[in-house]
């Protein structure tokens, strides 16, 4: 029979991303409810070797849930990739009590939880929060919603611009493995040209692309750019190779960066870490470990952390068909 959990703890590493708040509050308020006691871990697997610990009640999470980031902070531990590391960190966890973890994070953030589990036999739970929605086991990770409404709201302004002016946009968003902001935010906002990772356009079929646009009339574009896609070595390479061979088009480049990441979250990742928070806690309350919280099929389930980790999320090929007639 598995080890009754008293006390839990919460932490968010590596990027941060909206709704990470909301996931925070909900894990503190479903321990709160079930009469378990819950510690917030500042600054990730760090402040976790440093013990660096603050109690959470159903009060001292109120008013986060609307709020982008993390108020546990996050950072990315070196040390914690050492034996010694974490070992540090489980005689911090032992001395404060705390019996079970859940980890809010991507990919690096859940090989460290499995690792540590394998090591200690710790019972670990993962919620997936990053905006890429880059890991296997979930339709929708936190912040992926919010970054495509802050990216679509973004380009919209793009284009006001681009009509003004005649011009030609290359704007480049988030995705350095995977295309899904690209390709959504690439149909949702009307591009005429999307660039992802998982699909090789190559240069000559991009000009062809922006001729057709151009003959059927248009006088500005917008190429949506995924930072992992394979065109070029970067969005300015694509840039120059685009005025030297389309000179009637003046062309401009827009970078988003990591404002793609902060904001405050939609109402659907504030509702997903809301259900997330809640599986996790009752899921290590079951006795369950090593598992990522995930949404398929608008459901709640489970996947194993290794999967999670090892597996691969995979882009909508119907999505891609839409794109490519919407282009046309």
């Amino acid at each position: 029979m598995s080890k009754k959990i008293k006390k839990i703890g919460v932490m968010t590493s590596g990027g941060d991303a909206p709704g990470m708040n909301a996931a925070i509050r909900s894990v503190a308020r479903t321990c709160a409810f079930h009469g378990i006691e819950c510690v917030g871990i500042y600054r990730g697997y760090e402040g976790m070797m440093e013990g660096d610990f603050k109690d959470l009640s159903a009060r001292t999470v109120k008013g986060i849930i609307n709020k982008g980031g993390t108020v546990l902070k996050s950072a990315r531990s070196q040390e914690f990739r050492t034996k010694d590391g974490r070992e540090k960190a489980y005689k911090a966890l032992n001395a404060k009590g705390i019996d079970a973890l859940v980890t809010i994070g991507g990919d690096g953030t859940f090989t460290g939880a499995l690792i540590f589990n394998q090591e200690y036999n710790f019972p670990v739970m993962g919620i997936p929060g990053t905006i890429d929605n880059d890991i296997f086991g979930t339709s929708h990770t936190l912040g992926y919603d919010t970054a495509l409404n802050t990216v679509v709201e973004s380009i919209d302004k793009i284009r006001d611009t681009a009509s003004s002016h005649n011009r030609l946009f290359f704007v480049e968003v988030m995705g350095r493995d995977v295309g899904h902001i690209a390709l959504n935010v690439g149909i949702g906002a009307g591009a005429e040209e999307i660039l992802i990772p998982e699909e090789d356009l190559g240069l000559e079929r991009l000009l062809e692309s922006l001729r057709r646009s151009k003959k059927s009339g248009k006088s500005s574009s917008i190429v949506v750019v995924a930072e992992g896609d394979k065109i070029g070595k970067n969005v300015f390479e694509l840039k120059d190779y685009v005025e030297e061979n389309m000179t009637e088009y003046e062309v401009r480049v827009s970078v988003l960066g990591h404002m793609q990441r902060g904001g405050a979250p939609s109402c659907f990742d504030r509702v997903l870490a809301s259900r997330m928070g809640v599986k996790a806690v009752e899921s290590l309350m079951e006795g369950q470990s090593n598992f990522m919280v995930g949404l398929l099929n608008d459901k709640i389930a489970l996947t194993p952390l290794e999967k999670a980790v090892k597996g691969k999320s995979q882009i909508n090929k119907e999505l891609i068909r839409v794109s490519d007639i919407m282009t046309t």
